[in-house]
């Protein structure tokens, strides 16, 4: 009886339908398999963090500059997204796995972008420029290793002539906590 119902489906059914019919019937099993270990599939780029890394400290950074302020901002930036960048939680250096800690390194103003005066007039700055630098390191306090570090890591803010300091301040130190991200995160 079984082969009188495959003789009539065959008499139905056109070879060029057959053939992919067949291939697909072949193939399902091998479709099932890979699809249900796709499942458990999961990615985590490099080895950062270390296993053993649940928590981090952030240190207040030492300034070696005059703007006093840039100590705290830096910190509180610092505090508020590294871990998280991360995939840590934030500690105090007492409990915690790792630290972060640095020195501002520079800090200036400068007019990257101006124009040029004629007959004797003097040049007219567009807009303004915050130069940030910092050395920074990353230490393992588990097996007292240094995990990252960097001797210059650079943001740079820029804001229209006439406007707050302020705006390119805080460009430039939301790209400094950027490149320790970037920077952790490419090591490991």
């Amino acid at each position: 009886m079984r082969r009188s119902t495959l003789a009539a489906t065959r008499r139905r059914t056109p070879a060029a339908l057959r053939r992919p019919m067949l291939a697909a019937i072949r193939l399902s099993p091998l479709v099932a398999v890979v699809s249900a270990s796709a499942c458990n599939y999961s990615f985590r780029a490099g080895s950062f963090p270390p296993p053993h890394i649940q928590t981090i400290a952030v240190e207040l950074f030492e300034n070696e500059t005059d703007r006093f302020e840039l100590t705290a901002l830096l910190h509180e930036e610092l505090l508020n997204n590294l871990p998280g960048a991360l995939g840590i939680r934030a500690a105090g250096e007492d409990v915690a796995d790792a630290v972060v800690r640095g020195s501002i390194t520079r800090y200036d103003v400068a007019a990257p972008n101006y124009r040029a005066a004629g007959g004797g007039q003097r040049a007219e700055v567009v807009q303004r420029q915050v130069n940030l630098a910092v050395r920074v390191q990353i230490i393992d306090l588990v097996e007292n290793v240094v995990l990252w570090e960097s001797n210059s890591v650079m943001g740079q803010g820029a804001f229209p002539e006439g406007a707050l300091e302020d705006t390119g301040r805080e460009e430039a130190i939301e790209l400094v906590v950027q490149a320790i991200v970037d920077g952790a995160q490419s090591n490991w």
